[in-house]
């Protein structure tokens, strides 16, 4: 009987489209962990970390105008003129907003009151012939939703800024914090850079100046595209006759700041005010209205204003600020853009996606990948 021949197999060997995907996936876990670990010690600092954002949003609006006093004027002397010059225009803002609020407020909670009865007789009334019931289970649950929202921000801001020394704490960081930012921002970014491994020192001082670069140009932009939001609106709502105008005006500006979604919102609450003291037509005019501040909004204010800071898709931008309402509120649905848009900003550079910002920087002149960087260099002789 003769001997069966040994077939040697040749060794599995695993696909390499399945080690890249398991590699990108254990980083990512990594990174996915780390952030989560950020996330729960700014948490636990809360108060501090919100000055300290509160002080890189007020330094981004003041920086410029500084550099504007310098040309002619010490440093110091610039830093305390932009600073009064951006506290003076915030303090005018928000007073014109609140005074507005508090002068017509009645008037304002009455006009919507009246606007969505008018809606809830057309549900039962109209072609969609709804129940009571069904109305009140929807307007329920709205009421549950929004409260929500509101009672998280609320929360939020009294268990983290509650008490008086702890307000105290948070001020002076923010007031303190600014003042630096301005003076020696460069001096305090090179000193955190230098705790750096020497061989990623670049590529760490490109993303900081990246992430400010998008902070610094949303918050700006920001500003403006809510102020010319505000200002559409009341142009159109003064031409269509509607009541309110200054107040509803006020409402957009502060909703403009949330981008995308912020600003037809507040502005269907003028829809609902004309609905209530002018009819259908001009209800569905100002909902025109809402359509044209929102499309000139996206197309041509934001792409002008803020240029290329916030390099994110409409829904990704919804989707986000929704992430950050639910997790924090006002607070989250605020600051959810800048944040993103910076770690989007930095994890293009860092994936070589960047065409003006090459990554690494010292060896894409060479055409080296970001594998091939990371291996270690062979032992000489070898």
């Amino acid at each position: 009987m003769s001997e069966q021949q040994h077939v040697e197999r040749p060794p599995l060997r695993v696909p390499q489209t399945l080690q890249a995907i398991a590699g990108i996936t254990w980083r990512l876990l990594i990174v996915g962990i780390a952030l989560y670990l950020l996330v729960l010690a700014l948490n636990l600092i809360f108060p501090v970390a919100l000055a300290f954002f509160l002080a890189m949003f007020t330094t981004a609006l003041a920086d410029p105008i500084a550099g504007i006093f310098q040309r002619v004027l010490p440093k110091w002397l610039s830093v305390v003129l932009a600073l009064l010059l951006i506290f003076l225009g915030a303090a005018f803002l928000i007073g014109r907003v609140i005074g507005s609020i508090i002068e017509q407020g009645p008037e304002l909670v009455s006009a919507i009151s009246a606007g969505i009865t008018e809606i809830e007789n057309w549900l039962q009334q109209g072609p969609l012939s709804l129940t009571a019931d069904q109305v009140g289970q929807a307007e329920e649950k709205a009421q549950e939703l929004l409260a929500s929202l509101g009672q998280s921000a609320v929360q939020l801001v009294v268990n983290e800024l509650g008490t008086l020394g702890t307000l105290i704490v948070a001020g002076s960081v923010y007031i303190f914090g600014t003042i630096f930012f301005m003076t020696t921002g460069r001096e305090i970014w090179q000193w955190a850079v230098g705790w750096a491994p020497e061989r990623t020192r670049a590529s760490v001082d490109v993303c900081g100046q990246l992430a400010w670069n998008n902070v610094a140009g949303y918050t700006r932009g920001v500003v403006l595209v809510a102020i010319a939001d505000a200002t559409l609106v009341l142009i159109g709502l003064l031409i269509l006759g509607v009541p309110l105008a200054p107040v509803l005006a006020a409402v957009v500006f502060v909703g403009a700041f949330i981008p995308v979604i912020g600003a037809p919102i507040a502005t269907l609450l003028a829809a609902l005010v004309a609905l209530a003291t002018m009819g259908p037509t001009t209800a569905v005019l100002v909902v025109v209205l809402t359509i044209i501040v929102g499309s000139f909004d996206g197309d041509v204010l934001q792409p002008l204003v803020m240029g290329r800071t916030v390099q994110l898709h409409p829904l990704a931008i919804v989707s986000i600020i929704a992430v950050g309402a639910i997790t924090l509120g006002i607070v989250g649905a605020l600051i959810a853009i800048p944040v993103a848009s910076s770690l989007y900003a930095v994890l293009k550079y860092l994936t070589g996606r960047d065409p003006d910002h090459p990554f690494p920087p010292d060896q894409a002149a060479e055409g080296t990948t970001v594998d091939e960087v990371d291996q270690p260099e062979p032992a000489k002789g070898s």
